[in-house]
C-alpha cells in the first residue's frame, strides 16, 4: 500500500477523510429525507461540516502565489475537472437518471461541482486575502452581506457566504491548530458537539435549513429582515465551533491505510455523486420508504462504505487519472522519457 509522503501532516489526512466522509454521507441523505430522524442528521452535519471543510482548504491554500507553478496546479486540480465533471454528472442526472434538471452548464454549478468553481475563485484571491488579518472581520462583513445576492452564478452566494471560514484557514498557523490537541478542548468538544445536535432538532424553529447552504437569498428565507443577519452570524459561530470541536477529537497520528485515503478526498468527492444517483434511480428511496429506520441506517453506512472503498488505492489509482488527466499524461510522458538503469 502506498503512503503518505514524510513531509505530510497525518492529521490533516485523516481530518480529511473524515470530512469527505461526511460529505457523501449528507448528499447520500438525500435518498432518504422523508424518514423519520434523516432531518435531523442532516441539519447536524450541514450545521459545522462544510465551514470545516472550506476551513481546512483555506489552511491548504496558504502557499498559493500568482505564480506560474501554482497556476498551472489550479488549472489541472480544479478548473479542469470542473470543466469535465460539470456535464458529465449533469447529462448523467437528466439522461440516465431522469432528474429534472435545468440551467446553463459552468455558469451555474450543479449539485456537487460547486465546490471546485468556488475554490478556484478563493484560490485566486489568495494572495490579496492572506496580506492581513484585517481581512478576517472584512469577510465576515462580506459574508453577511452575501445574503443579499440572489442568483446561481458561479454559486456567488457561497463564495461570499462562506468566505470567512476560507481566511480564517489561511491566518491560522500550526502553533494555533496545536491548541486543538489541549486536554480542555477536547473535554469541550463532546458537549459541543452534542449541544450542537440538540440545535440541530430545532434548526427550523431557531433558523432555516437552507442557511446551512450558504446559497439562499434572505428574500427566500422566511426570517423577518431584522434578524436574518443575526442568524446568519449565529449559525456562522455554531459552524466553527462544531468544526473545531470535531477536529480536536481527530488522532493526530497516523492511522494507517485510513491517512493514506486522506489523500484521496478528489477521488471521492468527484465520483460518489455518480454511485449516489445511480442507487437512486434503483429504486433506494423506495426501499427506505417501506423500511424508513433501517433505510436511513443502511444509508449511512451504505455512504462511508462508499467512501472507503473509493479512497482505497486500488480504485483510486484507476481514476485518479480522471480527476487530473493532463497531470497524469505529463507524469507518464515523464517516466517514459527517464533514463532506465543498466
Amino acid at each position: 500500500m502506498r503512503v503518505a509522503p514524510p513531509s505530510r501532516d497525518p492529521w490533516l489526512d485523516n481530518v480529511k477523510m473524515v470530512l469527505v466522509t461526511l460529505v457523501v454521507v449528507g448528499h447520500a441523505i438525500g435518498l432518504v429525507e422523508e424518514t423519520q430522524g434523516s432531518h435531523w442528521v442532516y441539519d447536524f452535519i450541514y450545521l459545522w461540516h462544510i465551514p470545516a471543510f472550506v476551513f481546512v482548504s483555506g489552511y491548504l491554500s496558504k502557499s498559493f502565489e500568482w505564480d506560474r507553478r501554482r497556476m498551472k496546479s489550479l488549472l489541472y486540480t480544479l478548473a479542469i475537472p470542473y470543466l469535465l465533471f460539470e456535464p458529465a454528472l449533469f447529462y448523467y442526472r437528466r439522461e440516465v437518471v431522469g432528474e429534472d434538471v435545468t440551467g446553463p452548464l459552468w455558469l451555474e454549478p450543479h449539485w456537487t461541482m460547486w465546490y471546485l468553481i468556488v475554490l478556484l475563485m478563493w484560490r485566486l484571491i489568495t494572495p490579496i486575502l492572506k496580506l492581513h488579518w484585517l481581512f478576517l472581520p472584512l469577510s465576515v462583513v462580506v459574508s453577511l452581506l452575501g445574503g443579499l445576492w440572489d442568483t446561481d452564478a458561479l454559486m456567488i452566494p457561497r463564495f461570499l457566504g462562506l468566505l470567512p471560514f476560507f481566511v480564517l484557514g489561511l491566518h491560522l498557523k500550526p502553533r494555533h491548530l496545536a491548541h486543538l490537541d489541549d486536554v480542555w478542548v477536547r473535554v469541550a468538544a463532546v458537549p459541543t458537539l452534542v449541544g450542537i445536535g440538540i440545535m440541530a432538532v430545532y434548526t427550523d424553529t431557531w433558523a432555516e435549513t437552507a442557511l446551512l447552504w450558504y446559497d439562499t437569498g434572505y428574500n427566500e428565507i422566511p426570517i423577518d429582515n431584522e434578524i436574518v443577519f443575526q442568524t446568519r452570524l449565529t449559525i456562522m459561530m455554531v459552524g466553527l465551533l462544531g468544526a473545531f470541536a470535531a477536529m480536536s477529537l481527530v488522532p493526530r497520528r497516523s492511522l494507517g491505510w485510513f491517512t493514506t485515503m486522506g489523500t484521496a478526498t478528489m477521488v471521492v468527492y468527484l465520483f460518489h455523486g455518480f454511485v449516489i444517483k445511480t442507487v437512486k434511480v434503483l429504486g433506494w428511496p423506495d426501499f427506505t420508504a417501506t423500511y424508513p429506520v433501517t433505510g436511513l441506517l443502511l444509508t449511512i453506512l451504505g455512504a462511508i462504505a462508499l467512501t472507503l472503498v473509493l479512497a482505497s488505492p486500488p480504485v483510486r489509482r484507476v481514476l485518479e487519472p480522471f480527476t487530473n488527466p493532463l497531470g497524469w499524461l505529463e507524469a507518464r510522458r515523464a517516466r517514459h522519457r527517464a533514463p532506465t538503469s543498466v
